[in-house]
């Protein structure tokens, strides 16, 4: 068994669809929009990597709600501690907020923690 693929609600669909595009390496799919249930979405798939990341927006699912029960953040593994911290001097960069790290977890982990563009916790790891 195996994970397919996480699905997150998004405000600015195209803006996030470019976030994950220029920082992760996503590329994503066409746009599937469905009038009828105001529905559009982008599958976004990421080097080395079989599983995926739907990103979803409808009018009327909008708002934030963070450090509640469910989904914590989405931890992606770039292949080095050196991959990690450029990674990180760049999003620092560009203005994006750094949570924690780097630094090396109790449980060994590599990682350091943003926010994407619409508030939810990325985790960069080895």
């Amino acid at each position: 068994m195996k994970i397919e693929h996480v699905a997150l609600w998004v405000n600015d669909l195209e803006h996030m669809r470019r976030f994950y595009e220029t920082y992760l390496g996503a590329t994503a799919n066409d746009k599937y929009t469905n009038e009828r249930k105001q529905f559009e979405s982008y599958f976004l798939t990421f080097p080395d990597s079989t599983c995926r990341l739907e990103l979803m927006r409808r009018p009327d699912i909008h708002g934030t709600l963070r450090e509640a029960v469910g989904y914590a953040h989405i931890a992606f593994a770039l292949g080095s501690k050196a991959a990690v911290d450029a990674l990180t001097d760049r999003l620092k960069a560009d203005g994006y907020a750094l949570v924690d790290g780097p630094r090396t977890t109790g449980d060994g982990y590599y990682e350091s923690v943003f926010f994407d563009s619409e508030q939810n916790k990325l985790e960069l790891t080895i």
